[in-house]
């Protein structure tokens, strides 16, 4: 039972930023206590409610979601299907909010939403089954009994008492603080027999063109600018402490009422020379990216050698005091609020850039507390615990399978840039990584809970074990939620038993997890659907536009050719399939009088190419086949929409691929 000495808590169905800032309690005590209110935390105390159980949530800034409702608004999903429990219902609530109706086990997962829209998603779940979360409360120490975790304490003296603990925090504090191991950087591909760990010198998020890396250029006299290593790049492979980069995922609008890019105290121009140098050279952008997730709003992420992501000042930050933490953030504040000034409005740099850029600006209704700017910095990667299982490359390749599956993975092998570097006189980034996975694969209970004789009642959803390439495949909201969902259901199971959470039947949990809808197999069924709007899967040549005006569509929207562009407009949808075989391909559309009624469509599957046409100015709103195939397993496959020669508006909406 829950239970609080003084004034009563608050219940956190708030709106957004969600402040809960109630009188502190001297003591609270509940089955479950929740460090951290990340999308993992607020998953695994809405799940211990519906279990019957008590649990507070005790968070230590003042922001509640993680990145989920914070700017992450493109989500990184691998296969949609393999996400399950209470995830999907997570993204069915963000449909509902767009399309009106009732959230079904069937309804549509909505993948791309304002953060506004999250955050109203997150308060719905915490005030129907009754969270309390308590902000602005630092862990400052702990109690132990043996190895078991009794107690949390807070800067403002308040404890918070529990049978069973959950570390869902972005940096794994209250896990350090419990002596469970950890590590933080990457190691190197020998460790754990992996291929792409470690220093990793690559061409994607590159200098396009060379750039002098000194002060004065030419002059290696006259130092490095800034954010430069002075380290020689190491071979590839090895292993170092470097972490990759963070910035904060921007919800931009170019809507009249937005706030212009303001120019932050302490700017310093000599922050973008490589920048500045980089466009002289050639280079024409993108300087960010601009996805949609709705309400003509982004989510706008790094994208290109310089852009959002501050390489090469986060080290530090994983194990940083919270003074030392706030100081990092706001050296990434400024940088980032630098860059964007920088690109509206340098004058040496081009006027197309300045005009561009300066059409964007940041929402009035979105993070209305801190200016339009969003509240949290994007942590992809801090402590990462070491337990009896470390998931690796292996496991994201499908080359070793868990048997104690607790819920999938699916998306590409991830990692940001980790440093600069110069090589033969020209700077150079190191540290990017992007490959896919051929299937979704299981995330082994094992991994998020520590060696039994660490600590026997906690679990780490979100700082798991895993090695730094394979966490870089992990680390993502809808995941984070679908561990939180195990570890309370785990933590319910052990309570139960009067267990330690190592010892709770796998089998029990897995059963349990099932009958509450979480998805812990991927077999060679079911289906595989590539949205238009998905963060991965979908190229363009051309020029495509997004719109919702015609009824019917798959996901958030579909895009169209603008009826011109013919031949030149293409858009290719490339799923990953799990398994080889033969697959029925099926696309859908939104049908009018002014779509075209001979659409070529090329479908490239193992056995070459075949190309069908289709006629959009009827059956829209339905998945319509064109034929079934023999596939490879992986994303070798794909199906082209073309516009040569069409006779009217070319749709994109979605592909769906089902297994014959």
């Amino acid at each position: 039972m829950l239970t609080a000495g003084g004034a009563g808590l608050v219940l956190a169905g708030l709106a957004e930023p969600f402040r809960a800032s109630p009188a502190r309690a001297a003591v609270t005590t509940a089955d479950l206590v929740v460090y951290g209110a990340t999308s993992g935390g607020l998953a695994a105390a809405v799940t211990m409610r519906r279990l019957g159980r008590t649990v507070v949530v005790v968070e230590p800034t003042s922001h509640v979601g993680g990145l989920s409702t914070a700017g992450l608004g493109a989500t990184d999903t691998g296969v949609q299907a393999s996400i399950g429990g209470l995830a999907a219902e997570f993204y069915r609530r963000i449909h509902v909010k767009y399309h009106g109706g009732t959230v079904t086990p069937t309804s549509p997962l909505r993948m791309t939403f304002e953060p506004r829209v999250a955050a109203a998603v997150f308060a719905d779940l915490l005030a129907e089954a009754g969270v309390p979360v308590i902000t602005n409360a630092r862990l400052t120490g702990l109690g132990r009994t043996g190895t078991r975790i009794t107690e949390l304490r807070t800067e403002d003296g308040s404890v918070y008492r529990g049978g069973v603990f959950v570390d869902a925090t972005y940096e794994g504090d209250l896990l350090a603080m419990a002596g469970v191991s950890f590590t933080v950087g990457r190691e190197s591909n020998d460790a754990y027999g992996e291929t792409i760990n470690g220093v990793q010198s690559r061409g994607t998020h590159q200098f396009a063109h060379p750039v002098d890396p000194y002060v004065t250029a030419g002059s290696p006299a006259s130092g490095l600018l800034p954010g430069i290593s002075r380290t020689p790049l190491a071979p590839q492979g090895s292993g170092d402490d470097r972490i990759q980069a963070y910035c904060f995922r921007m919800c931009l609008t170019q809507s009249a009422d937005r706030i212009p890019f303001a120019k932050p105290s302490g700017y310093d121009p000599v922050d973008y020379e490589l920048l500045l140098r980089h466009i002289q050279a050639g280079y024409a952008g993108p300087y960010f990216t601009t996805h949609s997730v709705g309400g003509g709003k982004t989510d706008s992420n790094n994208n290109g050698a310089v852009s959002t992501d501050h390489i090469g000042y986060n080290y530090t930050y994983p194990t940083a005091s919270w003074a030392a933490r706030e100081s990092i953030i706001a050296e990434h504040r400024n940088y980032q609020q630098g860059l964007m000034w920088f690109l509206a409005n340098d004058s040496r740099l081009p006027a197309t850039v300045r005009d561009s850029t300066a059409r964007w600006g940041l929402p009035v209704d979105e993070f209305t507390s801190t200016g339009g700017w969003p509240p949290l910095l994007y942590i992809r990667e801090a402590r990462r615990m070491v337990s009896a299982y470390v998931m690796t490359e292996h496991d994201c390749r499908g080359a070793t399978r868990a048997a104690d599956s607790v819920g999938l993975a699916s998306y590409t092998m991830d990692s940001h840039n980790c440093q600069r570097v110069v090589v033969d006189g020209r700077v150079r980034n190191e540290g990017d990584v992007q490959v896919g996975v051929p299937a979704p694969y299981p995330v082994s209970y094992r991994s998020i809970v520590p060696h039994q004789t660490q600590c026997a009642n906690l679990l780490v959803p979100v700082c798991l074990s895993a090695s730094h390439i394979a966490y870089g495949s992990i680390r993502m909201e809808p995941v984070f939620m679908i561990l939180g969902q195990a570890a309370a259901t785990a933590a319910s199971l052990a309570l139960a038993g009067d267990q330690v959470v190592q010892g709770v039947s796998v089998s029990a949990l897995q059963s349990r997890l099932r009958s509450d809808g979480a998805v812990l197999d991927w077999s060679p069924g079911g289906e595989v659907i590539v949205d238009n709007a998905a963060a991965s899967g979908v190229t363009r040549a051309g020029t495509w536009l997004r719109s919702s005006a015609i009824g019917g569509y798959y996901g958030v929207d579909y895009e169209h050719d603008g009826n011109t562009g013919k031949g030149v407009n293409r858009l290719r949808f490339r799923p990953t399939l799990p398994a080889a075989g033969a697959w029925t391909v099926q696309l859908r559309w939104t049908a009018h009088e002014n779509r075209a009624s001979n659409v070529p469509v090329d479908i490239t599957y193992s056995g070459g190419m075949a190309t069908r046409t289709v006629n959009q100015r009827q059956s829209g709103g339905q998945w319509i086949s064109v034929g079934t195939f023999t596939f490879a397993a992986g994303s070798n496959g794909s199906v082209l929409i073309r516009t040569d020669g069409t006779d009217g508006h070319v749709v994109a909406d979605a592909a769906r691929f089902v297994r014959a």
